[in-house]
């Protein structure tokens, strides 16, 4: 099980992401912060308004999916990433209706070190009428979902022992039981300016060194990543909770040399028909390698590595590099 090692109070989020206290019975393994072999798990001042440390010891159960025989690592996950466009913005630029603003302000001020937990922006197209076209919306959920058939704890937020899944396989949406239900109606897209992923150099007889890379879209706009949502309802007249988790596939060209994994990247062509409440999910997008073109990476700082540190300089290069790969 894990230990709780130090949690101030969460103060209580007001809908829809009502916070789980943290107590020591009431920890929970968050196994994204530095990728490789950690133990450890400093969720920062900006997850749920607190900061929080979890001391991973044979944990019972995993966010997102982490190796059961290697507690406290991220084999084969997305954990990390940066959005700084304000919501507001970002439903004008795709003709969404904003359902964001109005929110407490540091839920959707720019966060350049996004963590599980974090409240985010997510872009959804649901119905006002049942006969009425689905529209776009811009819409706030909290990172990790959350199945509706998990069971409420004695306090009422999500019973700590239950999922909080960050990550979905590509392979795997359509028949996990955590995931089925959403893929058939509850699609989302994750906008993101980029994110993150650790590249471990290992030596013989060392400690693997883990390097961060940052990957970015060259003209500066937003990715936009495949998703899943849900709803949670810890009693019937309870405010829901609306919880999601990103879609990772299988890495595709440079990429593919620092980690296995990736976010499924949606193009714009595709947004509504991914999106469209009323139709199965594209299977095509599902299985089809993304299209990277345009996409860059490069070297950063490790100030990333703590999921404290927030600001511009955690996306700058680590140092002068004339020209950043293409993923292709």
């Amino acid at each position: 099980m894990s230990r709780l090692r130090s949690a101030p109070p969460i103060d209580e989020a007001p809908w829809p992401l009502a916070a789980a206290s943290a107590d020591s019975t009431k920890a929970r393994l968050v196994c994204d912060f530095e990728p490789g072999t950690v133990t450890v798990a400093d969720t920062g001042e900006g997850v749920q308004g607190a900061v929080q440390s979890w001391l991973v010891t044979a944990p019972s159960w995993l966010v997102g999916g982490c190796p059961a025989d290697r507690p406290g690592t991220m084999e084969g996950m997305c954990g990390r990433f940066a959005m700084t466009t304000d919501p507001a913005k970002l439903a004008e630029k795709i003709k969404a209706i904003d359902e964001a603003t109005g929110s407490d302000a540091a839920q959707t001020a720019p966060n350049y070190n996004v963590a599980p937990t974090t409240t985010i922006a997510t872009v959804v197209r649901r119905h006002d009428e049942p006969e009425d076209e689905p529209t776009r919306r811009v819409r706030l959920m909290r990172w990790g979902l959350i199945p509706p058939w998990v069971k409420p704890g004695p306090d009422g937020a999500p019973d700590s022992k239950g999922p909080q899944l960050i990550n979905a396989r590509a392979d795997k949406v359509t028949s996990s039981p955590a995931f089925r239900a959403s893929a058939k109606s509850k699609r989302c897209l994750v906008p993101m300016d980029g994110f993150f992923e650790w590249h471990a150099n290992r030596e013989p007889g060392k400690k693997a060194r883990k390097t961060p890379y940052f990957i970015y879209r060259e003209d500066g706009e937003p990715l936009f990543m495949a998703g899943l949502w849900s709803v949670w309802k810890p009693a019937e007249d309870a405010p829901p909770l609306l919880t999601c988790s990103i879609i990772t596939t299988d890495a595709v060209g440079e990429l593919a040399r620092i980690h296995d994994r990736m976010p499924l990247v949606v193009a714009e062509s595709d947004w509504d028909r991914w999106l469209d409440p009323d139709a199965p999910p594209d299977r095509k997008l599902l299985e089809t390698p993304p299209d990277v073109r345009g996409i860059r990476m490069r070297q950063i700082s490790t100030l990333v590595n703590n999921v404290r540190n927030n600001g511009p300089e955690l996306i700058e290069p680590a140092e002068p590099q004339p020209e950043q790969p293409t993923l292709l």
